[in-house]
């Protein structure tokens, strides 16, 4: 039997600095219920005796994908000014702006939520937090109308402002990059006495807003925060079926605390990255009826020797897995 599949926490910083505000309330049964689940996991994988992914697995995919698709990026960049929020998966340096841009990128497309992230910023002024959080829910409807699922997305960007400035007096977040309020552009700078926050306490915060769920929370720790975090979207949950790197019976959010646990640190950036681009550019891996090639169908033949029926089986439940993911859903499944 392999051993159980557990980490050490992260070092408990000193709980002196005032900047990380108020306790989050825990009135909302879905905020117990989300800490309450990452709790669960954030030693311990859901699934203590599924064996993997091994770190040689996840290097050899890592590998495989890295020279199938040389153009993404493997290594993790430096979160910019100059990005798009919604394009990039919250790779920008103020962390409020990183939150609300993945969440405009939730259940739509990479084109989409970057129109409404500029419709965003053309109405109110880019990062003026303040006026969105007092405009009128329908003029931020209007303003990202673009990105599908306004309405639903607005109200959740208005509650998350209201909740923050609530919470700590501002409408910032950049304690958690344990960087001044004002120090938005300061990168990995960190400010002398400043709290850092572990990456347990860091995606506790952001969770314990209402509409943030776990995908998104770890995409602003791994794209902005620049920590170790392995986010699982659509097409990370489907390949990792094709592998068989999660059970059957795994949903995205126990996919994601188990591969969390044991996906390398120093992978966890490019694979999540390759495993994207992967999913959205092959054809052949998205359907059992597709003759198109796949370079990870082939090297689960070759590498593990796995049979063609069952290969066609674990395509036909990703492309069904697939299919129901991407139909249009209401934010709060990402809750």
């Amino acid at each position: 039997m392999p051993p159980r599949i557990k980490r050490p926490r992260s070092p408990t910083p000193s709980l002196g600095d005032s900047t990380a505000g108020p306790a989050p309330s825990s009135s909302s049964p879905n905020k117990a219920k989300k800490l309450k689940l990452l709790a669960s996991h954030a030693v311990a994988s859901p699934f203590p005796d599924f064996p993997h992914p091994t770190p040689t697995e996840a290097a050899q995919v890592h590998a495989l994908l890295s020279s199938t698709h040389p153009d993404l990026a493997a290594r993790p960049r430096v979160p910019s000014e100059s990005n798009d929020s919604a394009r990039t998966c919250g790779s920008v340096p103020n962390v409020l702006e990183s939150l609300i841009g993945t969440i405009l990128s939730q259940n739509t497309s990479s084109r989409n939520s970057t129109a409404a992230k500029r419709g965003l910023d053309a109405a109110f002024g880019r990062n003026n937090f303040a006026a969105i959080a007092a405009a009128k829910k329908a003029d931020v409807v209007e303003a990202i109308k673009t990105g599908g699922l306004a309405n639903k997305k607005a109200g959740v960007i208005q509650k998350i402002l209201e909740e923050v400035h609530r919470r700590h007096g501002t409408y910032s977040l950049q304690h958690l990059a344990g960087v001044a309020a004002s120090d938005v552009k300061g990168k990995s700078k960190v400010e002398e006495g400043a709290q850092v926050f572990s990456n347990e306490e860091a995606m506790e915060e952001l969770v314990s807003y209402d509409g943030v769920g776990p995908k998104t929370a770890s995409c602003v720790l791994l794209f902005c925060l620049g920590r170790s975090s392995f986010p699982v979207d659509t097409h990370v949950f489907r390949l990792s079926r094709l592998l068989g790197w999660v059970p059957q019976k795994a949903d995205r959010v126990t996919a994601q605390a188990h591969l969390d646990l044991t996906i390398p640190d120093g992978l966890k950036y490019g694979l999540h990255v390759l495993m994207v681009g992967h999913g959205r550019r092959c054809k052949g891996c998205k359907g059992s009826g597709s003759k198109e090639a796949c370079v990870l169908k082939t090297w689960l033949r070759e590498k593990r020797g796995a049979k063609e029926e069952e290969l066609e089986a674990k395509i036909e439940d990703a492309e069904r897995l697939y299919m129901l993911e991407a139909s249009p859903v209401p934010v709060k499944a990402e809750e």
